[in-house]
C-alpha cells in the first residue's frame, strides 16, 4: 500500500494515535513504515507533491486555524498545506469524497532490485528469479534480514498473466438469447403501461380541468366535440370543492420540496434540488404546476390531477375549498392570512407534510412535531430510495382525499 492511502486508512478508521514517528520513518501501528520524507500521490496546486511528514503533520492538526497551523508548522520544520489545498485534501483523508484530481498514479521502485524482470518479461524456462532476487538482497545487504526483504517485489517478479480482460469475459457455451427475450418483452410491457398511463392520466386531467366545458371528448385518434357539453365534476359530499385538488408548496428555497422540483418528485419519484432546478429552467417561475401519479404499486388505478401552487395570497375563496394538501415549512409564518382559526383545524381539512433529510437533527422539525402532519424523510445522497419517499406522500393523500370525500 502507497503512503497515502496507508494514511487516508488510517484516518477513516479514526487510529491516527497509532501513527508513530521513529527516527525518520512513521509506522503504521505494525502494518507499514515508510520514510518521513516519501512522496506521496498527492500534489499541491502549487506544482509539488507533498509528503507523508507534510501530510502527517497536517491531519493531526487540520483543526486549528490556519496562521497558526503554519506557525507551528515553520517551528517544527514541517512543510504546511496550502491553504487552497487544505479542504479537498481533508475531504479526501477523511472519505467525504472517493477520489481527488490531485492524486497521481506513482509507481514506487524499490532500489533493492534494480535488474529484476517485470511480470511481462517473465520466462518459464528461467526459474531461479526467485533465487536471483534474494540473492539481490544478500549482496547488498550482506547478510538475510528478513525485515529487508521485500517480498512483493519477489512475488511479482515471478508472476505471469493467465488472462486478460476480453479472455475473462468471454464466455465459451453460452447462450443469452433468452435473456434477450425476456429483456426485450419487458420492455415492450413497460412501454405498453406507459402508454395506457399517459390515456388514463388524459382523460382524468381532461375531467377535472373542466374540459367539458369545451366539449372535448375521447382521446388519441378519436379526438372530436360534443355539441351538448355537460357540467364541470366535482367530488360529492362537498367536502372538496369544484375543479382540481390543490397542492400547496412554500414559496421559499429553504424547504426541499418547492414548485420547482415538485413535479419531478411527484411523477418520476425523483428529487432534484431546487437550485439545481432553478439553473435548468432558466430562472423560468412557474405559477401553477399539474401534477398527477404516474406509478403505483397497483397497476389498476385511477389517475388523478393535482394543480400545484406556492402563493396562497392568490386563491379565492372558493379555491380555498379545493386545497387538500400542504407541504410545511416548519415556520409559523406560513399560515399567516390563511382563513383557518389554528393549526387544528388546517390540518383536520387539509393534509400536511413535511420533508426533511434523513440525517438532518431534529431540532429542525420542533415545530413540526407538535402539529398533525406526516414527517417525510430522504436520503441526501442515494436517490433510489425518493421514489419510496413520494409513493407514501400519494398514499397518504389519496386516503385523506378518500376519507374527506365520504365524510
Amino acid at each position: 500500500m502507497d503512503p497515502l492511502s496507508a494514511l487516508r486508512d488510517f484516518t477513516i478508521r479514526g487510529e491516527l494515535d497509532k501513527i508513530v514517528r521513529v527516527n525518520d520513518e512513521f509506522r503504521f501501528a505494525s502494518d507499514y513504515s515508510f520514510p518521513c520524507a516519501a512522496e506521496t500521490a498527492y500534489r499541491s496546486k502549487q506544482g509539488s507533491l507533498y509528503t507523508l511528514e507534510t501530510l502527517v503533520y497536517y491531519i493531526k492538526n487540520h483543526h486549528v486555524k490556519h496562521t497558526e497551523y503554519l506557525q507551528n508548522a515553520r517551528t517544527q520544520g514541517v512543510t504546511s498545506v496550502t491553504f487552497p489545498d487544505r479542504k479537498p485534501l481533508l475531504d479526501y483523508l477523511t472519505g467525504k469524497v472517493s477520489s481527488s484530481d490531485a492524486i497521481e498514479l506513482l509507481v514506487h521502485q524499490n532500489p533493492k532490485f534494480p535488474d529484476l524482470p517485470s511480470a511481462n518479461e517473465y520466462r518459464p524456462e528461467n526459474p531461479v528469479v526467485v533465487g536471483a532476487a534474494i540473492d539481490a538482497v544478500d549482496e547488498d545487504d550482506g547478510l538475510k534480514d528478513s525485515t529487508n526483504v521485500n517480498y512483493m517485489a519477489m512475488i511479482s517478479a515471478i508472476e505471469r498473466p493467465l488472462k486478460d480482460r476480453e479472455s475473462l469475459l468471454e464466455c465459451k457455451n453460452r447462450n443469452f438469447y433468452n435473456v434477450l427475450v425476456a429483456s426485450t418483452k419487458r420492455e415492450e410491457e413497460r412501454q405498453r403501461l406507459e402508454s395506457q398511463q399517459r390515456k388514463d392520466g388524459l382523460v382524468a386531467k381532461s375531467r377535472l380541468m373542466g374540459s367539458d366545458d369545451r366539449g372535448l371528448v375521447g382521446y388519441g385518434d378519436d379526438l372530436g366535440y360534443d355539441a351538448n357539453p355537460k357540467p364541470k365534476m366535482h367530488l360529492k359530499g362537498g367536502k372538496i370543492g369544484e375543479g382540481v385538488p390543490i397542492i400547496l408548496v412554500p414559496s421559499a428555497f429553504q424547504t426541499l420540496i418547492t414548485i420547482y422540483n415538485v413535479k419531478e418528485f411527484l411523477e418520476d419519484g425523483v428529487y432534484i434540488p431546487t437550485d439545481v432546478k432553478v439553473k435548468q429552467m432558466k430562472g423560468a417561475r412557474p405559477e401553477c404546476v399539474t401534477v398527477q401519479k404516474k406509478f403505483s404499486r397497483d397497476r389498476d388505478r385511477v389517475v388523478t390531477a393535482y394543480e400545484v401552487r406556492d402563493k396562497p395570497s392568490a386563491l379565492k375563496s372558493e379555491d380555498w375549498d379545493r386545497v387538500v394538501a400542504v407541504f410545511v415549512l416548519g415556520k409559523e409564518w406560513q399560515f399567516k392570512d390563511w382563513p383557518y382559526k389554528n393549526h387544528v383545524e388546517i390540518f383536520n381539512k387539509i393534509i400536511g407534510f413535511y420533508m426533511r433529510f434523513e440525517d438532518d437533527s431534529l431540532e429542525s422539525a420542533k415545530n413540526v412535531k407538535q402539529w398533525n402532519v406526516r414527517i417525510i424523510s430522504i436520503s441526501k445522497n442515494k436517490r433510489h430510495q425518493d421514489r419510496a419517499a413520494a409513493l407514501e406522500v400519494w398514499d397518504r393523500l389519496e386516503e385523506f382525499v378518500r376519507s374527506r370525500s365520504h365524510s
